[in-house]
């Protein structure tokens, strides 16, 4: 990693489920025929836990900042065309 790079922060049991349930789920955004939400779930809790019993840390980047339109005018802003 570079120098310049965000800290990573541990990331909480239940960002772990949810990552992993959704990897369970998905093969990237195409979901898998037989995929079930629940046993996605009840799975992903599963290995949650154990690898925490297991003494892993997992980290991840803190979240992105939100996008800025504030260099755009605000529509009432803009003259009319008559206005000009």
């Amino acid at each position: 990693m570079s120098d310049d790079s965000p800290p990573l922060r541990p990331a909480t049991e239940q960002e772990v489920v949810e990552t992993l349930s959704f990897g369970l789920r998905f093969d990237g955004r195409k979901p898998f025929a037989q995929a079930s939400s629940l046993m996605a779930r009840i799975t992903a809790e599963h290995l949650a836990r154990h690898l925490r019993r297991c003494g892993f840390e997992i980290s991840k980047r803190p979240d992105a900042a939100a996008p800025s339109t504030s260099h755009h005018g605000h529509p009432s802003a803009v003259p009319k065309p008559n206005e000009r």
